[in-house]
């Protein structure tokens, strides 16, 4: 077989395309291959469809193609034109490469696996190109994705926030708690960023939310309740989020019980900081004897832990109206402990209560919008943090956004 029939057959050209001639530079590792087509081929306006005669050809282009063992490969052709009478001239579509693409549509598919799989700078080594050039075809990967994907309706949705450097500096983040996807990155975590993509999904698709989940901040619950129908039914406040809020509570109480007691030279609450984060059935068997020792004293801390445990039993009800006991109970237990970090955090809870109980509605919480939140932190690290925050996003789209992101040109085998 000779060589341009071989290539023909490795660059898939079907008629009325054929490799012209073969190159090969042992000196540089390349191999270079020109494809052209044959006479009096009709060709399609881009953007029409319409069948119409060669115009011209626009200048001779080479595409990066996928290596030929351990040498590179270099596609070149004169891409035709067309002169529509709707659109004037346009180049047409090629087989082989999207538009203004500088690399084939297999080799985009063979960078983007890459670059989902390891960095940016490993992949590009391995690719034998820049890093700019990588992050170009991750660029395109994006845009293509977004582009061709439509506003649906999530049924069960995840609102939270991620930090994107030091400070106060965040991106709100929407995910699809079915599909474990990122739907949406937005910046900051104020009302109008949320409403930004509330506002793009259209309202019947809106209508179809059945829940989300989300952490207690009013901006976001601003934004929900303006523009999803029956808000007040499909909130649900997170129940990792709403323990968070009494772990910081039982480590108040800590925090000034530590310092009363060291007032009077008792150190018995020193270093115990973490003992009192956990659960009682995580607790390690390293620390049971020195916890059972502790909860021998009349702590205050001791009693903020075992209302905050107290209050983790909630989720474990089956039905609604033994779970609104519960919380009854808990609720005249918290408030008159005489803990003041406990007070404020129960009467909290009973201003949200409806929120917190629509758990028992829909039986969702924000696990995976946090899995998504730990997937971005390691996209983060992996690129040593990110000056530019659209590429950030990009980055964040590109790995957790659930896109298609290759090549519409690419034909896929099996």
């Amino acid at each position: 077989m000779e060589d341009t029939e071989l290539y023909r057959y490795l660059l898939g050209l079907e008629a009325p395309w054929t490799v012209e001639r073969v190159t090969l530079d042992l000196t540089s590792q390349r191999v270079d291959v020109w494809a052209d087509h044959a006479e009096g081929v009709r060709w399609a306006c881009p953007e029409c469809g319409a069948m119409m005669t060669l115009y011209d050809h626009a200048p001779e282009r080479s595409w990066r193609h996928l290596d030929s063992c351990q040498f590179m490969t270099f596609l070149h052709a004169r891409p035709p034109r067309v002169n529509c009478k709707d659109h004037g001239v346009r180049q047409v579509r090629l087989p082989w490469a999207e538009e203004k693409a500088r690399f084939t549509a297999l080799f985009e598919r063979l960078a983007i696996m890459l670059m989902q799989a390891c960095d940016i700078l490993n992949a590009a080594k391995i690719l034998r190109i820049s890093w700019d050039e990588a992050w170009h075809i991750v660029e395109r990967a994006v845009e293509r994705g977004l582009r061709a994907k439509k506003k649906r309706a999530i049924r069960q949705m995840g609102v939270d926030e991620k930090t994107v450097g030091r400070g106060h500096d965040y991106f709100t983040v929407v995910c699809d708690l079915e599909r474990s996807t990122v739907e949406y990155v937005g910046d900051d975590r104020r009302k109008e960023s949320l409403d930004a993509y509330l506002v793009s999904v259209p309202k019947k698709a809106r209508q179809r939310i059945r829940a989300i989940a989300l952490d207690i901040w009013d901006p976001y619950l601003a934004s929900i309740r303006e523009h999803v129908p029956e808000a007040e039914e499909k909130i649900v406040f997170d129940r990792y989020h709403l323990m968070t809020h009494m772990v910081k509570a039982v480590d108040d109480v800590r925090k000034e019980e530590q310092r009363e007691l060291k007032r009077r030279g008792d150190e018995t609450l020193t270093g115990t900081k973490y003992l009192w984060l956990y659960s009682k059935e995580n607790l390690p068997s390293s620390h049971q004897g020195h916890w059972m020792s502790l909860k021998e004293r009349n702590l205050k801390t001791a009693r903020a832990w075992a209302i905050k445990e107290s209050f983790r039993q909630l989720w474990r009800y089956q039905r609604l109206g033994w779970a609104v006991r519960h919380f009854q109970e808990w609720f005249f237990w918290a408030t008159h402990s005489r803990l003041k970090p406990v007070i404020e955090k129960a009467r909290m809870f009973r201003k949200y209560l409806s929120l917190i109980l629509n758990f028992f509605r829909h039986r969702i919480t924000n696990a995976v919008s946090e899995g998504l939140n730990s997937k971005i932190q390691t996209i983060k690290k992996m690129a040593y943090g990110f000056r530019n925050r659209e590429n950030f996003k990009i980055a964040i789209y590109f790995h957790c956004g659930g896109l298609q992101l290759f090549p519409i040109t690419h034909k896929k085998v099996g």
